[in-house]
């Protein structure tokens, strides 16, 4: 049907029904598959007429037209017809269906759903307000995010430390600026966090660069008794010191920490930095005992792992006499397909040594997800990508 003639059918009903707006040309039609695609041959100057038209329309009339409009897949404007009916977290989704996720945020407070109207706060860009609605639930570790993505790192990492998540501690606190007042209290702590960590040369490596980029840290005394307990630390002298202050600040970043094994995972081989720096956050480290099972074949994926220290074994089931398939050390990473799909998991894996880890839930990676559209499109397009590699492998 052409543009003319689907203004043509809609101005019909509405000469032949004096006083009645044009959407009542809709309404009319024999079924609501025709009332859309009469809708759709429509131009936006004149879908907006018809769209005020019906907003004064009877709540009836309105929820008929919305349903028109929801199978044209003009979910915002749905929102709007349905906006005040009574039916808020409808509304709601219809608005994340198309994109209005501060419009939708408020359509889930009117709803009662806070934890929903904070994420898609978040989605929206609207970081005060997301902030706002994680407080009042205590999130703590959502305020965290936002305080990150506001630009107010060293609040953020005052939460994470009560939340006992060094790593991410040390993220936010190396976004502290040079400029505040709080930068060489940030340092003090990161050095603290990396020694307390294992990685000591590096911790002496950003005492080196801090000195090197910062005036007022040339002569305090609180980073020099730092430098000085962490040579000690090492067995070196005050001699030592001339070397250290010529390590490039990156000198020694161990990949134990957990960052880069991360980044090399293929489904987020795609992601920026920022993002990556985001999803890093989102891991928690857990210590897992020898002995212990990560994953239990045939039950449902928990989320992903990636090892930092230690083995573990990989069986083909849970029985005593099962069949070893691999063992696994650091950089190896488990569980990485339950993040984006809902399927048992198809091996037994036991920790065979003591084992340090990055975790990332399935929640919490879905929460990243809602909240990351650009890093969401990436990952399940490289997700997609490796799958279909496999099945032509399996194919051939």
């Amino acid at each position: 049907m052409s543009r003319s003639e689907a203004e043509m059918s809609l101005e019909g009903p509405r000469a032949a029904v004096p006083g009645e707006g044009a959407f009542h040309g809709l309404l009319t039609q024999p079924s609501s598959e025709v009332a859309a695609q009469l809708y759709e041959e429509l131009g936006s100057s004149q879908r907006e007429r018809l769209q005020k038209e019906a907003a004064q329309a009877a709540v009836a009339e309105r929820q008929r037209l919305a349903e028109v409009l929801r199978q044209a897949r003009d979910f915002s404007g749905a929102a709007r017809l349905l906006d005040g009916c009574g039916a808020a977290a409808l509304v709601a989704e219809l608005y994340v269906q198309g994109g209005r996720y501060v419009d939708a945020a408020e359509a889930y407070l009117r709803a009662g759903e806070v934890e929903r109207a904070a994420a898609a706060f978040e989605r929206g860009g609207a970081m005060e307000r997301a902030l706002e609605a994680y407080r009042g639930l205590g999130a703590r570790e959502a305020m965290a995010h936002c305080l990150v993505r506001l630009g107010r790192p060293y609040e953020a990492a005052q939460l994470y430390r009560e939340l006992g998540q060094p790593h991410a501690e040390v993220e936010a606190l190396a976004s502290v600026p040079s400029g505040d007042p709080r930068h060489l209290e940030s340092v003090l702590r990161m050095c603290k966090l990396l020694d307390g960590e294992g990685f000591t040369r590096r911790a002496l490596a950003l005492l080196a660069d801090t000195v090197r980029g910062t005036e007022s840290a040339r002569g305090d005394p609180a980073l020099a008794a730092e430098k000085a307990r962490l040579l000690r630390r090492l067995g070196m002298d005050a001699e030592a010191e001339a070397v250290i202050a010529r390590l490039p600040s990156n000198a020694a970043a161990p990949e134990s920490n957990g960052y880069h094994y991360l980044k090399a995972i293929p489904i987020f081989g795609e992601l920026s930095l920022e993002d990556m720096k985001d999803l890093y956050r989102v891991a928690r480290q857990v210590l897992i005992p020898a002995g212990a099972v990560l994953l239990e074949k045939g039950s449902p994926g928990s989320g992903l792992f990636v090892l930092l220290e230690g083995e573990v074994d990989v069986f083909s089931g849970p029985e005593t006499d099962a069949r070893r398939l691999n063992t696994l050390g650091p950089g190896a990473y488990l569980g990485e397909i339950s993040l984006v799909q809902d399927a048992p998991v198809s091996a037994q894996v036991r920790a065979r040594t003591a084992v340090r880890a990055l975790r990332v839930t399935r929640a919490g990676f879905q929460h990243y997800l809602d909240t990351h559209d650009a890093a969401a499109l990436r990952i399940f397009r490289l997700f997609t990508h490796n799958l279909a590699a496999r099945v032509r492998a399996l194919s051939t």
